[in-house]
């Protein structure tokens, strides 16, 4: 359960923006569970000479159910478990997060995982990733920039046989890849050509999605710290 890197207690983010630095990345400061609306759309453009060349617009609409339930879990949270949670904070650590560990991945630096992500599933994922190709690895980079749009996906409060109280939080991220894959290997993934360079050149950009689900143990005496402890990027990491 351990994160020594990141310190995602609310009190402890400071630790963890002054390694990535604030504002590097497109991180939410308008509160959960969306990071972008429909009256805020996430942009993607490209320039040359000072001139825009062409811009992708992705807009996301959150489901009012999902938004309903999750205020809720969050209002529990911090009547019963921490005060000080801060929704905000917490996507802003978390897209971070999604970025770095998403590169480690990506460079199959499976070693550096430990402390990020859960020890069991660590072991998963290197099996995994000895089996994707090239692509595929590279794929599975989010940059900061490329990130289009965050989300809660789900929350949850529970209780071990040992009276161990955890909560977990699973995030949904959407972000761009220039990496070139199979059109059969990416079903549903949505394809968008960006010019970066003179007349005529453009690079086509792929929009993908990954699950990333957050687990923090809130029992007492516990350090305040989240894990990895679920990792999925589709048609990907499955």
């Amino acid at each position: 359960m351990a994160l020594p890197v990141f310190r995602w207690g609310c009190c402890r983010f400071p630790s963890l923006l002054g390694r990535f630095g604030p504002g590097r990345g497109p991180l939410s400061r308008t509160g959960c569970p969306r990071v972008l609306s429909a009256t805020s759309p996430r942009t993607y453009t490209s320039h040359r000479g000072g001139q825009e060349r062409q811009k992708v617009v992705v807009v996301g609409i959150p489901n009012p159910f999902i938004w309903f339930r999750t205020r809720i879990y969050f209002f529990l949270i911090r009547t019963y478990f921490d005060k000080e949670f801060s929704v905000e904070e917490f996507t802003e650590g978390a897209t971070q997060a999604f970025s770095h560990v998403s590169k480690l991945l990506s460079q199959c630096h499976v070693q550096a995982l430990d402390g990020l992500v859960a020890k069991d599933l660590v072991g998963k994922l290197e099996e995994k990733l000895a089996h994707l190709s090239p692509n595929h690895k590279k794929a599975l980079c989010a940059e900061p920039g490329d990130i289009m749009f965050t989300t809660t996906g789900d929350v949850s409060i529970y209780y071990d046989d040992g009276g161990r109280k955890f909560v977990s939080i699973l995030m949904r991220f959407w972000y761009l890849t220039s990496s070139r894959l199979p059109d059969e290997s990416m079903e549903g993934a949505r394809i968008f050509q960006v010019s970066i360079g003179g007349e005529g050149e453009a690079q086509a950009k792929r929009l993908l999605t990954a699950n990333y689900e957050f687990q923090r143990e809130f029992t007492q005496g516990v350090l305040p710290d989240w894990t990895i402890t679920r990792i999925e990027h589709s048609k990907l990491l499955d």
